[in-house]
């Protein structure tokens, strides 16, 4: 008798397991959201019929809308019609916010996840797997002596790199505050951009080298011997010279293990924000290493009391870094960015030097739909 009663819940235990896998599976809801329309206007719906108040929050708003109500306890909202771009976004039921169960595109920004969505006819269209020629990501380890560390890095090569026996130039490319070598794949879109620009001939083929610019971390959070832990904002050593002064470890390594073209024609270095401050710091602080500099958005100042080498002598390695000869030195910022001042004052101090630089200035501010941007201007001016 015990062996029938067993077998009976051991039955009913599989069934429903079985039950809600299929329903996973299969799905539910027949809830459509995003919508994406075909003049770019975007629908949102979201079921939360006990809910007194829903609204969205995405960054093609500033900060929230509301949702209307329909009699089955559906929340919806149409946008007005949107530039091509890339975009996230969130809901906000009753105050929590929560992310939208009917989409499961999802990026992660240091420790908050958004659902993001895609509009097309424009720069949109770049961010998308189109059918081309694909690159290749990888995810390597390699050794840093100069942090006493082993370290993950992101290494795009592109299409026919397998194959093939060209040397190719690379470009180093460099996160912001609480990223690391995944912020420009997944929130960049780095190989989406890569594949495109070079298969309509707008850019020439080229590695791209993503590194951690937190020099205490191993890798990306959940991606290291520290385990699962929640990502921070700000890391110890991120702007005190470290990360400069330890840098020549990853060049080291992909000039060893890749076929590049080694040497200062063949080697550029650009970041976003504190990506920013380290590729001007860089790129001054090793002279004659990089023919192409790009600063989005950059921090340019060290912060507080800081004391390290790498910061004693900025004016006179610039004038070095500009003797040497630049091919591309390119700055761009939105108009309402907050480091928009500290910006225009690094300008006026590269003037007064006589340094050659291309500025381009945008609308908005610092965002990640303006770095992308960024990349569609500044990639395809890179070793011609």
């Amino acid at each position: 008798m015990k062996k029938i009663i067993i077998l009976l819940l051991v039955g009913i235990v599989f069934v429903s397991i079985q039950s809600f896998s299929q329903q996973a599976l299969w799905g539910t809801s027949e809830i459509v959201s995003p919508e994406i329309h075909s003049d770019n206007r975007v629908t949102f719906r979201l079921k939360a019929p006990q809910a007194k108040d829903v609204r969205i929050a995405g960054d093609w708003i500033d900060g929230s809308v509301n949702m209307s109500k329909d009699e089955s306890g559906l929340w919806i909202y149409t946008t007005s019609v949107l530039p091509s771009n890339l975009y996230s976004y969130s809901f906000l039921v009753d105050s929590v916010r929560t992310n939208d169960p009917n989409n499961v595109y999802l990026n992660r920004d240091v420790a908050t996840i958004s659902n993001i969505f895609i509009t097309g006819g424009g720069n949109g269209d770049y961010y998308k797997v189109n059918k081309v020629p694909h690159g290749s990501v990888t995810r390597r380890w390699y050794d840093s002596p100069s942090n006493e560390m082993t370290r993950r890095i992101t290494i795009y090569t592109p299409a026919g790199y397998d194959s093939g026996k060209e040397k190719y130039p690379v470009l180093y490319l460099l996160h912001g505050m609480g990223g690391d070598e995944e912020a420009w794949m997944a929130l960049g879109r780095t190989s989406q951009i890569l594949d495109n620009l070079i298969a309509e001939g707008k850019a020439k083929p080229m590695i791209v080298v993503m590194t951690n610019g937190n020099v205490v971390q191993e890798a990306a959070p959940g991606e290291s011997s520290s385990g699962m832990y929640k990502p921070t904002f700000a890391l110890p050593h991120t702007m005190d010279g470290k990360m400069e002064d330890t840098f020549k470890d990853v060049i080291q390594f992909i000039e060893k293990n890749y076929r590049v073209i080694p040497n200062k024609n063949g080697r550029a270095i650009a970041g976003l924000s504190m990506g920013g401050f380290h590729s001007l710091h860089i790129s001054r602080y090793y002279p004659n290493t990089f023919d192409y500099v790009g600063l989005f958005s950059p921090a340019i100042n060290p912060r507080g009391e800081i004391v390290s080498p790498v910061y004693t002598n900025i004016d006179g390695t610039l004038k070095i870094q500009n003797d040497n000869g630049l091919k591309l030195y390119w700055i761009a910022i939105g108009k309402t960015d907050f480091l928009y001042d500290e910006v225009k004052d690094y300008r006026t101090k590269l003037d007064n030097m006589k340094f050659k630089y291309t500025y381009h200035e945008s609308q908005g501010g610092h965002t990640w739909s303006n770095w992308r941007d960024y990349m569609l201007d500044f990639v395809p001016q890179l070793f011609q």
